[in-house]
Order: structure tokens, then C-alpha cells, then sequence
């Protein structure tokens, strides 16, 4: 099998171009859907997708706690295979009832059958539990965070592709099929090549024991630190993220589907300068210098969309956001490093789920705000993401204090090697 069967990037392109198409056609689809119930009220129909929204999202996350954990320890007794492939499944199933409710006319509700068999596949916390096992398995402790920021970095093109792509695929034939039938197309090739070309390596197991050997003690605290930082920055980011694809539908931007799909695809193009960003920037500053930078991109470029009352000024703060993306993939980065591999899968499957939580709470909050504000000032919610999304460097700032304070620093050398000083816990 050749080199290129090993990598884990190839299904990320392939599965979020075609998840950029189906995030497209389920949002016009639906806001449509509401407009007509609304009368033609872009407010009221405002408020009607984002309580379907926010149903959708809930069902799908909570669904997921069920069967990633599950999943997870699966995954470590197995491999990665099972983490990987079985969400899949599940997507291909749940992109189905979309076509089925766009070609026969069928309630919303048939959306919510959808978004329930995802989750109960393992859903999005399944599936990136399995692109994050498998790429930190098949990369040396030393690269693993230049490895992890390239899975996000090819998730980026796929989604700037997929972002420009979407908005002239939706308006071919039938408004809406053409995109969703390309999207099945697409996450069908990914699980086909997940299932059966895709090689996946085994955890190392030191020899002489069995696969069933306990597994090394770790860091508790740094690990609850790490957990906590990026359950914060993710819980002022999602739920923002989620209604600002609404908020752009409206007066004054009022964005038709090109425009949807530009907007997109400059979501997706913070991935790539998050990259180059991490390529650039990770002699001189390091992984923590790295999060606090990318933190604060965020949160700088959340704020100025408050105040988004043109375009420009929505792709000048994506711009500010240039380097959103570089917090989350490093801080996986650093807890692969103080984790046992055999351990990945359960690992990553509880971090996913607790992120599945933390995305739920997030919608319900934002979603339940953002209506209640349309009619005086709809950016608070943004401003609100801000807030809280910058309290995820106090858990960073106080591990790396810890880290000095005990002599335990992780160094990245020129050649982005990691030498570890370890000390005892306490």
C-alpha cells in the first residue's frame, strides 16, 4: 500500500468540502422554509431557524455523549478504524433526509430524524475523535502540532473550496438538489475510503505485555487545565458562530447564496493562514505564545463583527481572524504529548463529547439571546463570544506558570523537537 493510503488528510478534504455543501443547503433550505411560514418577516423567520437550529444542533450533541465514549474505547481496543468510519456512516445517513425533505416538501421535523441518527452515530465529536487519534498515532511527539495544524490547514482549503463552490451548485436545477446530491457524493467517497484504502497504525505497546496493559500515569491537572481552556474558547465561539450565519442573511448585509458561500469560504480561509501562521511564528514563539495569539485573533475579529453593518467590514474581521484556528489543534497537540497513545482514543472521545456538551450549552445560550436582541442591537451576541472566549487563557497562562514554577517546560527547539522536563506531580 502506498504512502499516501496512510494519510488521515485526504478524508478531512473530501469530508469537509461535502459537509460545506450540505452546511449551505440545510441553512438556505431552512431559512426559505421559515421565511414562508414567517409571511415574508425576515425577523420572525429569524427567530423561527434559530429555534430549529438550536433543536438540531441539541439533538445531534447530546445524542453523540451516548455513543463517542463508547466509540472511544472501542477505538483503543480495535483501533482507529471504528472511531473513524462509523460517524461517517452516520453522515451519509443524516445528508439523506435532507434530500429527501428538499425533493417531496416534507415539515422541518424530518431534519430532526436526521440530526438524530448522526448523533447516534457519533456524530462530529465521533469523527474528529478519530481524525485526531489517527493523525497524532501516525506522527512523531516532536511534529505532532505542526501534524495537527496541517489536518486543520487541509480542512481549510476544502472548506474555502467548498464555500465558494456552494453558492453557484445551489442555484443549478431544483434550488438546492444539485448541492446536496454532490455533498452525499463527496462524504460517501470519504467513508469508502476511510473503510477500505485508509491504513490506520496500532498503538505502541511495550514489549512483552499484552494490548491490555494499564497504561502510564499522567498529568491530571495539566490534562483538566487543557480540557478547561479549550471548552472556554470553544463555548464563546460556537454559539456565536452559529447565529452569525443567520445574522448574515439579514438587513442590512441581507447575503444571497453567492454571498453565503463567500462568507463561508472566508470562514474556511482562517484555517489556512492559521497554518502558515503556526509554520511562521512556531520558532520565535512557541505553543503558547501561539494560543494566546490565536485567542486573541479571534476574539479581536469577533468583536469588530458587532458591528458589521456592510460586507467589507465582515471580511476585514474575518481578516483580523487570521489566526482563530491555531488555539484549538495546538492545545490537542499538548495534550497528546503528556497522554499514553494506547489512551487516544478514550481520551479524545471524552474531550469531543465534553466539546459536544460545551457546543450545546453554547447554541442554547447565543440562540436564545440573539432573538431577544434582533430589535436593538443584534451583534451583543458577538460581543458576548469576546468575552468569553478570552477567558481561555487564564487556565494556559496558569499551566505554563505551573510548568516554571515546578521546572517542567516543554521547549520547541529549531528543529520543532519537544524536550520534556518532567517532574513529579504536586
Amino acid at each position: 500500500m502506498g504512502l499516501s493510503w496512510a494519510l488521515v488528510e485526504p478524508v478531512v478534504v473530501i469530508n469537509t468540502v461535502g459537509t460545506s455543501f450540505f452546511d449551505t443547503a440545510l441553512t438556505l433550505a431552512v431559512y426559505n422554509r421559515t421565511l414562508e411560514q414567517a409571511d415574508g418577516q425576515s425577523d420572525h423567520a429569524q427567530a423561527l431557524s434559530a429555534q430549529f437550529f438550536l433543536i438540531h444542533q441539541t439533538l445531534a450533541s447530546l445524542l453523540s455523549l451516548m455513543s463517542t465514549l463508547l466509540l472511544g474505547h472501542l477505538s483503543d481496543r480495535l483501533g482507529p478504524r471504528v472511531l473513524l468510519v462509523v460517524p461517517q456512516i452516520g453522515s451519509v445517513l443524516a445528508k439523506t433526509f435532507l434530500l429527501f425533505f428538499m425533493l417531496f416538501q416534507l415539515p422541518l421535523a424530518v431534519l430532526y430524524a436526521g440530526s438524530a441518527v448522526y448523533g447516534l452515530s457519533g456524530g462530529s465529536p465521533g469523527y474528529w475523535g478519530g481524525v485526531v487519534s489517527l493523525a497524532a498515532l501516525s506522527s512523531e511527539e516532536g511534529r505532532r502540532s505542526l501534524k495537527l495544524n496541517v489536518v486543520d490547514f487541509c480542512s481549510g482549503v476544502a472548506g474555502v473550496l467548498g464555500g465558494l463552490l456552494s453558492g453557484y451548485v445551489y442555484g443549478i436545477g431544483q434550488s438546492g438538489v444539485a448541492l446536496i446530491l454532490t455533498s452525499l457524493a463527496l462524504c460517501t467517497l470519504g467513508l469508502l475510503y476511510s473503510a477500505f484504502l485508509l491504513s490506520y497504525p496500532i498503538p505502541s505497546v511495550p514489549r512483552g505485555h499484552s494490548g491490555l496493559q494499564k497504561a502510564a500515569p499522567y498529568d491530571r491537572g495539566a490534562v483538566a487545565l487543557l480540557f478547561s481552556a479549550m471548552i472556554l474558547f470553544f463555548l464563546g465561539m460556537t454559539g456565536a458562530e452559529g447565529v452569525l450565519c443567520l445574522f448574515v442573511l439579514k438587513p442590512p448585509l441581507s447575503w444571497d447564496s453567492v454571498w453565503t458561500g463567500y462568507g463561508r469560504a472566508a470562514t474556511s480561509a482562517m484555517y489556512l493562514s492559521s497554518f502558515l501562521g503556526v509554520l511562521l511564528l512556531s520558532h520565535p514563539l512557541g505553543d503558547v505564545e501561539l494560543i494566546l495569539l490565536g485567542v486573541v485573533s479571534n476574539c479581536t475579529g469577533m468583536a469588530i463583527l458587532a458591528f458589521a453593518t456592510r460586507s467589507w467590514i465582515y471580511f476585514f474581521a474575518r481578516g483580523v481572524m487570521m489566526f482563530a484556528c491555531i488555539p484549538m489543534p495546538t492545545i490537542r497537540a499538548q495534550l497528546s504529548k503528556i497522554m499514553d497513545s494506547q489512551m487516544y482514543g478514550r481520551v479524545f472521545g471524552l474531550l469531543q463529547s465534553a466539546l459536544a456538551v460545551t457546543e450545546v450549552l453554547s447554541t442554547i445560550f447565543f440562540s436564545s439571546v440573539y432573538p431577544r436582541t434582533l430589535s436593538w442591537y443584534p451583534g451583543l451576541c458577538f460581543l458576548i463570544s469576546c468575552t468569553v472566549s478570552y477567558l481561555s487563557v487564564i487556565p494556559i497562562l496558569y499551566l505554563n506558570w505551573r510548568g516554571i514554577r515546578h521546572g517542567c517546560v516543554a521547549v520547541l527547539d529549531v528543529d520543532h523537537s519537544y524536550h520534556s522536563i518532567n517532574t513529579a506531580e504536586g
